[in-house]
């Protein structure tokens, strides 16, 4: 199939093609698994719903391979991404079990949960004669691992597309004026502040920052580095007032104003497409869309560009995870094809191919290998700085996006009243305050549900 220019900018940038040439460690394992696959389920049907991306677009390119060695055969249906989820809850609703495995999003496995959507994976993963020998879970990065996939102690997801957040910095402008890239939020700002308008039509940093929801996603990159929180996640106590969170939406905002003047405006296209444009010296937002500031077809800062690792904050280093997992119905009819499937498109014996084929990296074999290194030193340290950030995050029983079914409504709340800061209509005292009732409500509602 033709790839996207996204998929082929993987392919470009970490050049995995020559990883290719000769057999995996693990091929004959994952040949003898196939075969007794085959054995069982030849003929069967898999039918995946799956969103367009990078990751889709390689197992795709992967499946002729997994049908002729497994006598499987996979259909593909691809939804938006903002579909998939709605799609998927509706056939539990109706007991629809028209697909055997679906992309998972992530940061919803709370939701996913709650409703029973997904079928827990752990029998599989231990089951000898279900899963490739060398498979290697404990390979998979613990962060995507953990975010992506693990709910109350359940295997929900497989990760295939995960993303952190790191910094993109302009290397030529911090060379010409003798600056290094950040290592704390203290440094953040202060570049923030000398590269604004230090250039004609250069701003100092590119976040997503539309007010609402997505403002207070941005606000909870910030969160556990100064000790706050929206709402404690272990105790589900309202905290948007305490020192420590109305800090570090002080920081933000500070930090926003060496922004482009319409920052409050910004979706993640519209920050990254802002720093690709050579208008901020800075761009702060996910590891998955790295791939526009190299297309020369989209970025005029191609090989100006290098990367850093979220910066630590006075309580230490945190970052997000998200993206995207492979799952099963829980009404599925066949699950253990179902599980081939996944087994064979994340298996550690074709993690190579699969970022060869434009996939997302999701093991630490990759992360690691000295030829994905050798292709952008930069990238690759920073790739693997912001997945410890974001495994330093679910250490402290936190995550990005909150494990409930309430999060959503959180963070529309919160970034509804912080962006009332931003546009300075309240102060940010005022707003933090202000959310407190609507938040006490959600609070009380997960509260009442966990009992």
């Amino acid at each position: 199939m033709v790839k996207s220019a996204i998929a082929r900018l993987w392919l470009a940038v970490f050049g995995f093609a020559a990883l290719l040439t000769g057999p995996h460690a693990s091929a004959q394992s994952l040949e003898s698994w196939a075969a007794t696959v085959k054995a069982k389920h030849d003929g069967a049907t898999v039918r995946v719903l799956a969103i367009p991306h990078p990751s889709s677009e390689a197992m795709q390119a992967m499946t002729p391979g997994f049908e002729k060695a497994t006598g499987i055969k996979v259909v593909w249906e691809m939804v938006g991404s903002g579909d998939i989820v709605p799609k998927q809850m509706l056939a539990q609703t109706a007991g629809d079990a028209a697909y055997d495995a679906y992309m998972v999003r992530g940061v919803s496995l709370a939701e996913y949960a709650a409703k029973q959507v997904l079928a827990d994976l752990g029998p599989y993963l231990r089951n000898a004669a279900l899963t490739p020998a060398g498979y290697d879970y404990e390979d998979l990065a613990p962060a995507f691992r953990q975010g992506l996939g693990e709910q109350a102690g359940k295997v929900l997801g497989i990760p295939v597309a995960g993303e952190s957040f790191f910094i993109s910095y302009r290397k030529d402008l911090f060379e010409k004026y003798g600056k290094k890239p950040p290592e704390t939020l203290d440094d953040l700002l202060a570049l923030a502040k000398f590269f604004q308008n230090k250039e004609p039509g250069l701003y100092g940093i590119s976040m997503r920052a539309e007010t609402g929801r997505t403002l207070a996603l941005t606000w909870d990159l910030f969160t556990p580095a100064f000790g706050g929180a929206i709402l404690d996640q272990k105790t589900w106590d309202v905290k948007i007032t305490s020192p420590e969170t109305l800090a570090s939406l002080k920081y933000l905002l500070e930090l926003l104003t060496n922004a482009p003047p319409d920052i409050e405006t910004y979706t993640w296209d519209a920050a990254v497409s802002a720093f690709a444009a050579g208008k901020t010296a800075m761009w702060f937002d996910a590891t998955s869309l790295q791939p526009w500031i190299v297309d020369p077809t989209k970025s005029k800062v191609v090989g100006k560009v290098a990367y850093a690792p979220p910066p630590k904050g006075p309580k230490g280093q945190f970052g997000p995870v998200g993206g995207w997992s492979l799952g099963i119905p829980s009404i599925a009819k066949n699950k253990e094809a179902s599980w081939a499937f996944i087994a064979w498109m994340t298996a550690k014996a074709n993690a190579k191919e699969m970022v060869a084929k434009g996939g997302v990296p999701s093991r630490l074999s990759v992360l690691n290998d000295p030829a994905f290194v050798a292709q952008d030193p930069s990238l690759a340290a920073a790739l693997k700085g912001s997945l410890e950030a974001a495994g330093n995050l679910l250490a402290i029983g936190r995550r990005w996006v909150p494990a409930t079914p309430e999060a959503t409504r959180i963070h529309r709340v919160a970034g509804t009243f912080g962006g009332q800061a931003l546009l300075k209509k309240m102060t940010p005292e005022a707003a933090v305050a202000a959310a407190v009732p609507e938040l006490t409500e959600i609070s009380e509602k997960i509260k009442k549900s966990l009992q």
